[in-house]
């Protein structure tokens, strides 16, 4: 006789809560940034990037922290049954631990900064950190007016995407630009991508997002030609020379793109069924990232 074990809910709450899978989200740009150094320098400083990808993982925890904290205060996220400040029932404490993991991400910065004796990287990141706050924060609150998808492109993409690669080389890269607007796009389609569930509650806390305006089905229509143009540009920029033929891989992460834009057509307007697209959004841009990072890595080992 077997015996199930069931998981207990309020676990299932808190692994929602804190979104592992979210923090691809901070990897990705520092992968990737590192990747275009190496491939055009052939450097690799194995502390910066470690210590930056732990400061990057900080960073975005203390964004999703202290989003849950703002949200909390609008009230939109009064039927979020996994937002931390709920399931915690105490705003300050979610308040002051976000502000902490920032304040230990923002170390890690300024360690790199002081290794380096070069505070540029310092400056990109707390540019990011302002963006971050304009997303959400009083008296801003931007992605409630509809902005939080260019926010996230510039913060995860070139801002980000710079800062590792300058973390890296010490200096500037039209590739590393190049590369940034792909991880933009990415990043800021799992954005896109969270609001179609929420509609209701978005619409009833006032907060403008592109579903809002656009609607549910024009959003889903809108999906294909998105994940697409990660493709295009791609392509475009290893005729123009930026990219290496091997970052052709990144069509292989088509997949996801296709059962993304399949889903979300079907259940556009059915919350329950609808919730789970920024999950296969965030698989897109997991294998997408990883596989332009192999593009970059792999023309050292097997040049063409």
């Amino acid at each position: 006789m077997t015996t199930q074990t069931v998981q207990p809910p309020d676990k299932k709450l808190w692994l929602a809560a804190l979104k592992p899978p979210m923090y691809s989200v901070a990897v990705m740009p520092i992968c990737i940034g590192t990747a275009v150094a190496f491939f055009e320098t052939q450097a690799f400083h194995a502390g910066i990037f470690a210590l930056f990808l732990l400061s990057a993982i900080l960073i975005l925890a203390w964004e999703n922290l202290s989003n849950d904290v703002f949200d909390s205060d609008t009230g939109i996220d009064l039927n979020k049954a996994h937002s931390v400040v709920n399931l915690t029932r105490s705003r300050s404490l979610v308040f002051w631990l976000s502000n902490f993991v920032l304040a230990l991400g923002i170390l890690g910065i300024v360690a790199i900064a002081l290794w380096q004796q070069d505070f540029t990287v310092l400056g990109l990141i707390l540019l990011c950190c302002l963006l971050g706050y304009l997303y959400q924060g009083p008296p801003f609150r931007w992605g409630y007016q509809g902005l939080g998808e260019i926010l996230c492109f510039f913060s995860f993409g070139p801002l980000a995407v710079s800062a590792a690669y300058y973390a890296q080389a010490q200096t500037w890269s039209i590739t590393g630009l190049a590369a940034s607007v792909i991880v933009g796009i990415t990043t800021s389609l799992v954005l896109f991508c969270s609001h179609f569930h929420q509609l209701d509650d978005d619409l009833a806390a006032g907060k403008r997002s592109p579903i809002v305006r656009l609607g549910t089905w024009s959003g889903a229509l809108l999906l294909p030609w998105i994940g697409s143009s990660v493709f295009v540009i791609t392509a475009a920029f290893i005729v123009l020379d930026f990219f290496p033929v091997w970052t052709l891989l990144v069509f292989a992460s088509l997949p996801p793109v296709v059962r993304l834009s399949q889903h979300v057509r079907r259940y556009h307007d059915w919350p329950e069924q609808v919730q789970n697209a920024k999950f296969v959004a965030i698989a897109f841009h997991f294998w997408s990232g990883l596989l332009l990072c192999l593009g970059f890595l792999i023309p050292h080992a097997l040049p063409l």
